[in-house]
């Protein structure tokens, strides 16, 4: 048995710090430094996850080469399970370079084997080894009546069910995501994909009409925390003040901390502190989840800047 079965992408990030250019014909930039860590989403969130002490299962499409590799035995430190991730016979593993990482981001992306990966041929009497599913890559229209046939077998297993849903790289922002809402315990998503969703430009209102779809929603707000409906009461958290050096997974450490908070069964507002501790450290180091905690280190850093406000105050 899991704590938790992730579902998603798996990539390498090779991260140039320092660099806010891309190289014109014929030229050539000397950096510092350029580093490869595990990138993808899910494969951020389960990393941070299963550093808090979750028992992760991921499940995946990685290449049959040196990179897939890499994420294997990454995924192994940390005691994540990977019988289910899938090897591709077509693609080789990903591959997504990001420049100047601690300002505007600027991206080179290869897909790879994660393109490959469908919601409509898992092996559910596997997923539902674990006690809650966190599901990512959901397309709009393009995978929508998948996503939908999947997430009602879960749920008809008796897991509980997570989903980021993630930017909509086809613009359309369709209306059918209120219908998924509805088979999941908790549903999060960052202020602007809140905002193209509901059409609205308030936070309060936003909340409030997805509440009628789903219970439990949460948005993320960058450095400004993080603000939730659960049952229709409101709660809003300010994040922690911290220098960033490098913002990729941000989101995906919020997420973990957060739905460790509530795996472990904790309130809407100890989750949320959870998930924009987590957030901060993720920023204040290079890769995305090269500097996400233990739980040891989570509640160690939540005490520090207890005690830094509270000399504020004082």
């Amino acid at each position: 048995m899991f704590d938790a079965v992730v579902i998603g992408d798996a990539n390498i990030d090779l991260v140039v710090p320092g660099c806010n250019q891309v190289p014109q014909p014929g030229q050539e930039i000397l950096v510092d430094n350029i580093a490869m860590h595990v990138g993808g989403g899910a494969a951020l969130f389960a990393v941070s996850l299963a550093k808090l002490g979750i028992r992760v299962a991921f499940n995946g499409v990685l290449g049959n080469d040196t990179h897939g590799r890499y994420i294997r035995e990454r995924f192994a430190e940390y005691g994540i399970d990977t019988r289910m991730v899938q090897t591709s016979k077509e693609h080789n593993t990903g591959i997504s370079i990001a420049f100047n990482p601690g300002s505007d981001r600027s991206f080179i992306t290869y897909w790879g084997s994660n393109i490959e990966l469908r919601f409509d041929n898992l092996d559910i009497e596997q997923i539902v080894q674990g006690s809650h599913v966190h599901l990512t890559g959901y397309k709009g229209k393009r995978n929508h009546e998948q996503y939908i046939t999947l997430v009602k077998s879960l749920k008809d297993n008796g897991v509980t069910l997570s989903c980021d849903v993630g930017w909509d790289d086809s613009g359309e922002w369709d209306g059918g995501v209120f219908e998924l809402m509805k088979y999941f315990d908790v549903f999060l998503m960052n202020e602007t994909e809140c905002f193209h969703y509901t059409g609205m430009e308030n936070l309060g209102d936003s909340l409030r009409y997805m509440s009628a779809y789903c219970s439990h929603v949460v948005v993320k707000l960058g450095k400004e925390g993080a603000i939730s409906v659960k049952n229709g009461i409101i709660k809003r958290l300010p994040g922690y003040v911290v220098e960033a050096v490098d913002t990729t997974g941000a989101g995906d450490s919020f997420n973990a901390g957060y739905l460790f908070g509530f795996l472990s069964g904790k309130d809407v507002e100890t989750s949320m502190r959870y998930g924009n501790a987590c957030g901060a450290l993720s920023v204040s180091g290079f890769g995305g989840s090269t500097n996400t905690p233990t739980f040891d280190q989570l509640e160690q850093f939540i005490r520090d800047h207890q005690n830094i406000k509270q000399s504020i105050q004082s």
